[in-house]
Order: C-alpha cells, then structure tokens, then sequence
C-alpha cells in the first residue's frame, strides 16, 4: 500500500546551469578545452498556502484544567530539578531530560535508578505541550499525567509509592508552603496531583520559538536561500504528512508504514495489545532535532542524515538521494530556537527537614 501524502505541494524550483553546445566539423578538428561550469545558487518559490500545514509556535501550551499561575511555575521548576523525588536522591527530571541539552541527555537510553537503563530513548521536554499524547506510545494524555509516571517507575526515579512522594514532600517546609501558595484554597495541597500539576505547568513554557516562525510569519529573509531549498524538498517528499502543527510533530502515526521497520519493541500495541496499534509511535517534534540525537524510540541512529533516509525509506518507501537528503537536514537546522537561559536556570531548593526520607540506593 502506498502513502499519499496529505498535501501535494505545489513547488517550483529554478536552478541555472551551463548548456554545453555541440558542433558537427567537416574535417576533424583539435578538441578545444572544456569550458568551466557555470553555476548559480539553487533557489526555491514555495506557495505560502503550502505552509499552512504548520502553525507557529505560541509563547506557551495552555491547559485549561491546570491554568498556569507563578506561583505554580515556580514551584514546578524546583520539583524538576528536585533529587528528593527519586529513592537515592540522584535522579531528577533533568537529569534525563536535560534543559540545557536542549531537553536530552544524548544517549540512547537513559540511565535511572541503581544506573538501570530505560527501555526507549527519552525525548525532549522542549515543546511537548503541543503534542496529541505523552510517551513514545501515547500512554499520557498530558504533560501532568506525564509528569507522575517516571517519579514511580522502578527503573527511573523507583519512589516507592505516592504516598511516600507525599510524605518526603511534606517533611520539607520550604515545600508545604510553595504548595500553598501554588494552590491557594485547597486544604491538603501536598497531594500527589498537584505534583504532576506543578511540573506540568513549568513544561508547557518550555518553548523555542526559531527563525522558522519568523519566516511562516512572512520574514522572507529568516531563512537562507539553501534552508527554502531544504523547505521545499521536504515538502516534496512528504515528510509534513506527519510533521506537522505547531511542533511540527506529535501526533501518533505507524513507523515503517510502507517497508516494515524491525523492532522488539511494537509501540502502542504493547500497551493495548490492539492490532491497529502494532507499531504506532508518538511522532516525535522536529523543533531543535539537529540537537537532540539520538534519533527513534530505541536511539538507534546517532545522525540526523541517516534518520532522514530511513523515514523516506520506511515510510514511503522512497529510496532518497544524498543531494535531497542534505538540502533536508540544512532545513531542519532552521528549526534550532533559542534555549530560555533564565527560565531554565536551577533555582535554590528547600533545605531537607529533620524528618525527610534518607537516600535509599536498594
């Protein structure tokens, strides 16, 4: 079966090029020198309706049912870098979702609990608001359910139970009254929702807006000549069938929809145990993605050029060449925004409690 993409772009590319002119002689005559090539820049005209399959990034990713306040934010900015939320004390978010790593920690599975390894790569933080669902298989339906699932998991942060989040949470006074103020009016703040809450709210600001938004704003000049070129190739391609929105990604889509991609691990099928679900992955974003390697849920491919082909490959079966391939990459290096150095700088945690729950490395 074959894709057909969502969008058939409607793209004119005009490159100049030297025409050599050939002579039929009489008589034999000596060969006369080859005249060097004359070249031009490739340029790209790309149909602005075309874009329309993107949306520029907004300064921040609502939830209605957690409406962000700064107290909130703030709070949730210490309980991401907050230690005392794993049983050793040496595992935070950060530490697999590096802030200042652009949301990565550059390795194909991250080290957790006892230095135990995931079993899928750990995607960036930045921009994941606009994502459908959480997890590489959908599992979340927000960033703060997300939130509360790695705090429990035995092979990341390997807390033993909510119950003792709560309780460390409340043994540090710093902490009851952040809550407090996070969550005015409630009797009993210190909940473990309000965990998930409180971070959830500190990601959905986690944004980087990058030239690309300038240009989908209408700033011709945002983008190099050679990054329009790269724009149109992927558009030509397809490849916004599936990167598309906002974050350019996050919706759930097969991999290897038309050559079958081999891996053990079969996605959201292994959650629902669903049929239809067999290989269906979160689309990961492609803001920052010439930052954030490795690439695909197992980190199996260290570079960006080679997770190019084998979407091409996997997906619609294309076998794509080096030339379009590269034009690709110098586009989605447009997409690289700027990291929110002061948004993302490690506040000063509240000091431990005489009761607060000792490291634990068992």
């Amino acid at each position: 079966m074959r894709l057909k993409t969502l969008v058939r772009p409607l793209l004119l590319i005009a490159a100049t090029a030297a025409v050599p002119a050939f002579a039929q002689a009489a008589k034999p005559a000596p060969a006369a020198a080859p005249a060097a090539p004359i070249t031009a820049p490739q340029k790209a005209v790309i149909d602005r309706a075309i874009l329309g399959v993107f949306k520029a990034l907004p300064t921040r990713f609502e939830n209605v049912q957690n409406p962000l306040t700064p107290a909130k934010v703030e709070l949730g900015r210490m309980l991401y870098f907050e230690n005392r939320l794993s049983k050793n004390h040496d595992v935070s978010c950060n530490s697999c979702h590096d802030l200042n790593n652009f949301g990565v920690d550059g390795k194909p599975f991250s080290p957790g609990h006892k230095k135990q390894l995931g079993g899928r790569n750990s995607p960036t933080v930045y921009n994941a608001g606009g994502h459908v669902l959480q997890f590489w298989d959908g599992r979340a339906p927000s960033l703060e359910e997300q939130a509360k699932g790695p705090i429990l998991n035995p092979v990341e942060m390997a807390m033993p139970s909510e119950a003792a989040v709560v309780e460390t949470l409340k043994s540090i006074p710093g902490y009851v009254t952040a809550f407090q103020k996070a969550f005015p009016g409630e009797a009993d703040p210190v909940n473990y929702n309000n965990v998930g809450n409180a971070i959830g709210a500190f990601e959905r600001q986690l944004v980087t807006p990058s030239r690309f938004d300038k240009y989908l704003a209408g700033d011709e000049k945002a983008l190099t000549e050679a990054e329009k070129v790269g724009l149109s190739k992927f558009l030509e391609q397809g490849c916004q069938t599936c990167h598309n929105g906002p974050v350019i990604g996050g919706s759930l889509q097969k991999l290897g929809l038309v050559v079958p991609f081999q891996s053990k691990d079969q996605g959201r099928f292994d959650l629902t145990k669903q049929e239809t679900d067999r290989m269906i992955f979160r689309v990961p974003t492609l803001r920052n993605v010439a930052k954030t390697a490795p690439y695909f849920h197992d980190g199996s491919v260290k570079d960006l050029p080679t997770a190019v082909k084998l979407m091409a490959q996997h997906q619609f079966g294309k076998q794509i060449t080096d030339t379009d391939v590269n034009h690709i990459v110098t586009f989605l290096g447009s997409l690289t925004g700027e990291l929110p150095k002061s948004y993302i700088a490690k506040p000063k945690l509240p000091a431990s409690g005489p009761k607060t729950r000792k490291p634990d490395p068992t």
